[in-house]
């Protein structure tokens, strides 16, 4: 198996990137992630994982160990695809995905295209116990089951807000104050938002 590439990025494209290593050239599919991380430089490194099916051989490039983790992991689950784990992860930052693993968020992980409500209750069901062994992230924490946390999404949301942004300041301001209210919530989020 091939678990890295270093070399010289001849061409980088939304979904892909090809480096020659050593005068060969390996195609190698990448997330929306990872694109954003990878430098305009000449030089890159990429952790990566090989697929291999009967049809195909693909070669999937992560700039985080912690992406790649991620990615075999969702690849494990019932249903999900190398596909759908890659758009999961263009949509979704490996910690936010973790994130609403760890803490049952059905709604974020539906809000990627092509994953339905079983799905993603499939992927909290069969992850829940395994992403927080994986990932070493110590911003990733289960937070504690707030409902006034789900009733200022859902506020939020109405206003006008995409929860994805939502989200993450909410769970920034419970991290700092697990006990706030709705209210409180709402008003702080709206503050930074």
């Amino acid at each position: 198996m091939i678990a890295q590439l270093q070399g010289q990025l001849v061409e980088k494209n939304l979904t892909d990137v090809i480096i020659d290593c050593a005068g060969v050239g390996y195609f190698v599919e990448i997330s929306l992630h990872t694109y954003s991380l990878i430098p305009d430089g000449d030089l890159v490194k990429l952790y990566t994982y090989m697929l291999v099916r009967e049809d195909a051989h693909r070669l999937f490039g992560f700039m985080e160990k912690s992406e790649r983790e991620v990615f075999k992991l969702l690849i494990s689950v019932s249903g999900i695809g190398a596909n759908t784990a890659r758009t999961m992860l263009s949509s979704l930052d490996p910690s936010q995905i973790a994130q609403a693993i760890a803490n049952g968020d059905v709604r974020t992980i539906q809000s990627v295209k092509g994953i339905g409500a079983k799905t993603a209750q499939r992927v909290i069901l069969d992850l829940r116990d395994k992403i927080l062994q994986v990932l070493e992230d110590p911003q990733i924490s289960v937070l504690p089951s707030n409902r006034g946390r789900e009733e200022a999404l859902s506020a939020l949301e109405t206003l006008g807000y995409l929860r994805k942004q939502a989200q993450k300041v909410v769970d920034k301001i419970l991290s700092s104050n697990p006990d706030a209210s709705t209210e409180q919530l709402i008003k702080e989020a709206l503050k930074q938002l």
